[in-house]
C-alpha cells in the first residue's frame, strides 16, 4: 500500500513538472510591434572604462538620442562624508536628461546597478547590519526630498534585483527591510516604483507583490562561475511571455518592463581586463540584433539596454564604432 501510494505521488509530480515544462518552453511566442528603448548610465562604471564620464553622457543624450535613461544614486558619492550629502554629479546628469526631454528611472537604495551590486560609502561599511539600514533610510529619504520635484524622473527603483542571492558583495535579503524602504519612498512620493529581479532564476512574485512596475533582467551569454565557461541560456522567448501573462493575471502591477537588457560582454573579468577579440566574440552586431529580437518575440513593450558605457568606450579607445552605430538606430 505504502509504495503505492509514493508510486501515485511520483507520477503526480512528473506530471506536474510535464505540464510547467509544456507552458513554459513548448509553443510560439507574440511578438510585439515595437519596443521603446533606453539605457542605464553608470557613472562609476564610465570611470572605471577610463572615461570623460560627462563627455560619454553627453554624447549618449545628443548623438544617440535617447529618450528614456535609467540613472543611479550610488549612496558613496552621494553621502561620502557621514551626514554631508553631495548631488552635484547627480545633479548635472538629471539636469541634462532634462534639457533634451529625457524620461528617468532613478534607482535608490544600497544594492543598485554594477559590481559589487552592494555600494557602500567607507565610513559606513563596518557599522552593524541594522545600523547600516537606518543609513540607507536616511540616504532614501535625501534623495527623494532632493528630487522629488523634477517631472522628468517618472519612476523611482527600489534597491536592485534584491531577491537575487547569487550574485554580488551583499548582506542576506532581509525583506522586512526592503518593505521598510519601498514604505519610506511610499510616504515621500506618489511616483510609480519599480522593484527588480532576475529572469531567469526568480519566480517574479517577491517583486510582483510590492511593485508597481516589475523590471526583469534579460541575458542570454552568461559566465558561469562555479562551471568556469560562459554558458548560453536555452530559454525560448515563450517563457518570458507565458511568465509575464501568470504575474498580470494573479498580482496588480501596471507593468513589467526589460530593466536590463544585455548589449554588452559578460566574461570571467571586467571587460576592461577581457581582450577585445574575447569580447567580440560575446557580444557583437549580430549577437545584439539577436537579443534585440528576442526581447521583442518575448513580448516586452519597453527595454533598457545595459552596456552604454562599452560601446562609448569601444568608440572612444578603441575607435570602433561597430556597437555605437548599430544602437543608434533604436532609438
Amino acid at each position: 500500500m505504502i509504495k503505492r501510494i509514493f508510486i501515485i505521488i511520483g507520477l503526480v509530480l512528473l506530471l506536474l513538472l510535464v505540464v510547467v515544462f509544456c507552458y513554459f518552453f513548448i509553443g510560439k511566442a507574440k511578438p510585439v510591434e515595437s519596443i521603446d528603448f533606453g539605457v542605464t548610465f553608470s557613472k562609476i562604471y564610465a570611470e572605471q572604462l577610463g572615461l570623460d564620464w560627462k563627455e560619454a553622457y553627453l554624447a549618449i543624450l545628443d548623438d544617440l538620442r535617447i529618450k528614456k535613461i535609467r540613472l543611479i544614486a550610488y549612496w558613496p558619492e552621494i553621502e561620502p562624508v557621514e551626514g554631508e550629502f553631495d548631488f552635484e554629479d547627480l545633479d548635472w546628469q538629471v539636469e541634462e536628461a532634462e534639457r533634451k526631454g529625457v524620461e528617468i528611472i532613478l534607482a535608490v537604495g544600497r544594492r543598485l546597478p554594477r559590481w559589487p551590486e552592494c555600494h557602500i560609502p567607507e565610513w559606513a561599511e563596518n557599522l552593524p547590519e541594522k545600523e547600516q539600514q537606518e543609513e540607507v533610510l536616511v540616504v532614501i529619504s535625501r534623495v527623494i526630498g532632493h528630487y522629488k520635484d523634477r517631472e522628468m524622473i517618472k519612476f523611482w527603483q527600489v534597491e536592485n534585483e534584491p531577491f537575487l542571492r547569487t550574485f554580488g558583495e551583499c548582506p542576506k535579503i532581509d525583506k522586512k527591510f526592503l518593505e521598510r524602504e519601498i514604505a519610506l519612498v511610499r510616504s515621500l512620493d506618489d511616483r510609480k516604483i519599480i522593484i527588480t529581479e532576475s529572469g531567469e532564476f526568480s519566480t517574479w512574485i517577491g517583486a510582483a507583490r510590492r511593485a508597481d512596475i516589475l523590471g526583469t533582467t534579460l541575458y542570454r551569454t552568461v559566465w558561469a562561475k562555479y562551471l568556469d565557461t560562459h554558458i548560453r541560456y536555452p530559454i525560448p522567448a515563450i517563457f518570458y511571455q507565458r511568465k509575464s501573462a501568470l504575474i498580470n493575471k494573479f498580482f496588480d502591477i501596471d507593468k513589467i518592463i526589460v530593466v536590463e537588457l544585455q548589449a554588452e560582454p559578460w566574461g570571467p573579468k571586467q571587460n576592461w581586463d577581457l581582450l577585445l577579440t574575447t569580447q567580440f566574440k560575446l557580444m557583437n552586431k549580430e549577437e545584439f540584433r539577436k537579443n534585440i529580437d528576442y526581447t521583442k518575440r518575448a513580448g516586452f513593450s519597453e527595454a533598457y539596454l545595459w552596456g552604454v558605457e562599452w560601446w562609448y568606450w569601444l568608440k572612444a579607445k578603441h575607435d570602433n564604432e561597430s556597437m555605437w552605430e548599430e544602437a543608434r538606430g533604436l532609438f
